[in-house]
């Protein structure tokens, strides 16, 4: 596939396909495989948080994206991280004034930041290094929290996508904060080792805070993700078992490995499922798209709501 090369998008309904040119054949498109969740009119904002770096976050919103873009669903990942990686693993370069920065300080509408990527079905709101300076000006502005929670108002009412996914920055700054008190769920990606234990009990004491307090009374925990999964080691197999005895209905069945193409696709400015779409990482993704899809339609039924007992205190296994 050459850099030129877009990438297949789910085969729409034949009243909606646009006709191809009289010059071009249409692109073979996989089949869509799944309703779009919207037939309930509603979008789903999703943070991906932990305050822990090196967890694969970044990582998953972009493979993630791409997996539900597969599926059928029209996605926004919104770059939240100064980092810009989320940006840049989407093929799309950090450009100087097209971050949110702007819009949360009520200078632009969010509506300008949208920009199309390679991979159909997906949007992106790119972030860029002055995003950092964000925290400084959003913390002198009165309901500081809600910035990024007005900010996505309008974009909202358009119901233009069924998902928004967040990439938070690793901390519990005050963009982080924002994008949890305008999500509706988080998603936790965890790493399978020892100090990924103590970080998870903090995220999810912070989830139950902002739920308590009511700054955001409709968050819960989407799930957690056990990312870089090594089945070498005993210590990984340890940590998934303590997490799942902890937290047994919010962590999913699929792990994502440590997997080279998982690592390289980046670099490519590509997700792991076109990377190489028969890669370990590529199925391992696909396996949790499929999981994360099935919790949000049945949460779109019946609403759950969000944590009230007390966070568990973990020990990292001996």
């Amino acid at each position: 596939m050459s850099e030129s090369d877009p990438i297949p998008a789910p085969e729409q309904p034949a009243e909606n396909r646009p006709e191809p040119a009289a010059d071009q054949a249409p692109h073979p498109s996989p089949p869509r495989i799944r309703k779009s969740i919207r037939e309930g009119v509603w979008t789903r904002v999703v943070a991906i948080a932990n305050q822990k770096g090196g967890v694969g976050k970044t990582t998953t919103v972009i493979n993630l994206a791409a997996c539900l873009a597969e599926r059928g669903q029209n996605v926004l990942v919104i770059d939240l991280d100064p980092q810009c990686n989320a940006t840049s693993g989407l093929g799309v370069e950090p450009t100087p004034g097209r971050s949110l920065y702007p819009v949360l300080v009520g200078d632009a509408p969010v509506m300008d930041r949208i920009q199309e990527t390679r991979i159909k079905g997906i949007h992106v709101i790119p972030s860029e290094l002055d995003l950092a300076g964000a925290e400084v000006d959003i913390a002198r502005m009165d309901g500081y929290l809600h910035c990024f929670s007005r900010a996505l108002q309008n974009l909202l009412a358009t119901v233009r996508y069924d998902f928004i996914l967040v990439d938070c920055p690793p901390s519990l700054g005050i963009l982080t904060m924002n994008a949890l008190t305008a999500a509706h769920a988080v998603l936790i990606p965890m790493q399978c080792e020892y100090y990924a234990l103590e970080g998870l009990s903090v995220i999810t004491s912070m989830v139950r805070k902002l739920h308590d307090s009511k700054a955001n009374p409709d968050l819960e925990i989407e799930g957690i993700v056990m990312t870089m999964f090594d089945t070498r080691t005993r210590l990984a197999v340890d940590v998934v078992e303590e997490v799942r005895k902890h937290f047994p209905e919010l962590v999913y069945q699929t792990v994502i490995p440590r997997n080279v193409r998982i690592s390289e696709a980046p670099s490519f400015g590509l997700p792991v499922i076109v990377h190489d779409t028969g890669s370990a990482g590529a199925v391992a993704y696909r396996s949790f798209a499929r999981e994360f899809l099935k919790r949000a339609e049945a949460r779109r039924m019946t609403p759950v709501p969000a944590p009230s007992t007390p966070t568990p205190n973990l020990e990292p296994p001996t």
